[in-house]
């Protein structure tokens, strides 16, 4: 029988993939079993920016959509076709622009081959329309998501979340942009329009014969920003901001610019800080956003910076993206000393501890989703603190990144307390409803519970694990 030192350390020294299966699905194989990997020259592609949908109709208080999600063929490496699953045709999906206080409605009909569930990822609805791993779509169906959009602005996304399928399906390209604006927002003279880019960063494996293969992600070279690998992004000489998503299915990303200039934070998965933070790396696990505003009138015209990740493995390049500088614009945007009023922290008059474990199995507090199991009941309004451990131990290289996890709430966001036992940093700046941990690494988040009933979850965005079980049921019950 495996115990922990002999899992380990087949985790480090073969690598993870004999110990997830999920992760050769649908025979796909493993990666020694894959083909050739795709040979790629960095910053061949033009960074593309996902497509705004249009809405079907406009309503007095709603925006209505529609989707469909199918296969297609795409070019993710220069002169190579791959078949992907996507969100009307698009890699990533489309972006749905929402404002505060104006309903959105999104009618997904599923062309595919395998179920899928959507969830809005950082959406605070009602439970129905919260993509829950067993509210499926199968194949040939189709169902309404509802979106109130009664909560700040923040950067959201929406992605699959069908049982045991998410990892691969999200992998496969089910995942789009989801933007929620507000009055506050508006107001302040932030980069706006074409300034205003998102970033959707993610890892692939593309072989020779351009097939987007699933497997682990130590066999995943190739780096992805909105669907390109490697691209290059012709900018003006001036500030922009730029919307950050770690849209991998199991890897961590560190990024910076490889010159050292700074990023300028303004905002976490839950919309703005209080104030901005300067930071010279951002530390992203799946499913964490990060908001961050460059000045690239500091580079004369004809300079290029690349950003670079420098948690890349020894065998892997690090560069992800090259800005060029090609023209001069005027810039009368501003990062204002401070940006929003977040709400207090909560108080918690209920404590909770979990633990999370990926050896020899996915769980948190021992026990593997089940969908008929209540985990956690709670009430509307109940604030509680949470203590949450990763308790695999640091391993010597080369990395692991299943050692990692990225715990994740629905329906409600969180501020961070404690890493460690001190206190938090600006890593875990502002509201937040996902949150990293390292090895052995602790943490400790209040939230309160709201403002709907019914049942939800919280899991690790590492979605290989939260495919694999690591999630918990909790029901949020009228006070």
């Amino acid at each position: 029988m495996l115990n922990r030192r002999h899992v380990l350390k087949a985790a480090v020294v073969g690598g993870a993939a004999a110990l997830f299966p999920w992760e050769g699905l649908s025979g796909s194989g493993s990666a020694a079993a894959a083909g050739d990997l795709a040979q790629t020259v960095p910053f061949a592609h033009a960074l593309p920016v996902p497509r705004t949908l249009a809405p079907l109709t406009r309503g007095a208080t709603t925006d209505v959509y529609e989707m469909r999600m199918r296969e297609a063929d795409v070019e993710i490496v220069k002169g190579l076709t791959s078949r992907v699953r996507t969100f009307d045709g698009t890699f990533p999906g489309p972006t749905i622009k929402a404002c505060h206080g104006r309903a959105v409605e999104v009618r997904q009909y599923n062309d595919l081959t395998v179920n899928a569930a959507v969830h809005l990822h950082g959406g605070e609805v009602h439970s129905e329309h919260d993509g829950l791993p067993m509210d499926v779509i199968a194949p040939g169906g189709n169902r309404t998501y509802h979106y109130p959009n009664k909560q700040r602005a923040a950067s959201l996304w929406y992605h699959d979340h069908a049982h045991h399928l998410e990892a691969e399906n999200v992998y496969k390209g089910l995942h789009g942009l989801y933007l929620i604006s507000d009055a506050e927002e508006r107001r302040l003279p932030l980069p706006r329009g074409a300034f205003d880019v998102p970033l959707v960063i993610r890892d692939a494996r593309v072989e020779s014969d351009g097939t987007l293969r699933y497997t682990r992600p130590s066999d995943c070279p190739h780096m992805l920003v909105n669907g390109k690998e490697r691209p290059y992004f012709k900018v003006a000489a001036r500030k922009y901001r730029l919307r950050l998503y770690n849209a991998c299915a199991n890897r961590y990303i560190r990024l910076r610019l490889a010159d050292g200039t700074p990023f300028t934070q303004i905002a976490s998965d839950g919309g703005l800080l209080e104030r901005p933070v300067q930071r010279d790396e951002l530390l992203m696990l799946g499913g964490e956003r990060v908001e961050v505003v460059v000045d690239f009138s500091r580079y004369a015209v004809g300079q290029s910076v690349v950003l670079e990740n420098t948690g890349a493995l020894p065998t892997e390049r690090p560069e992800v993206l090259r800005f060029d500088i090609d023209r001069r614009s005027t810039d009368n945007s501003q990062v204002p000393a401070r940006l929003s009023t977040l709400p207090p922290v909560p108080t918690g008059t209920v404590e909770r501890d979990f633990e999370l474990r990926t050896f020899p199995e996915m769980t948190i507090n021992g026990v593997s989703y089940d969908p008929d199991r209540v985990d956690v009941a709670t009430t509307v309004g109940s604030s509680e603190i949470w203590t949450i451990r990763n308790v695999e131990a640091p391993v010597a290289a080369p990395p692991d990144f299943h050692l990692y996890h990225s715990f994740h709430t629905h329906l409600t966001y969180f501020r961070v307390l404690e890493r460690n036992g001190g206190p938090a940093g600006v890593q875990d700046a502002g509201l937040k409803d996902t949150v990293c941990l390292g090895p052995g690494e602790t943490v400790k988040i209040a939230m309160t519970w709201g403002p709907y009933t019914g049942q939800y979850l919280y899991h690790c965005h590492q979605l290989g694990h939260s495919s694999g079980g690591q999630m918990g049921r909790i029901d949020v019950n009228p006070a």
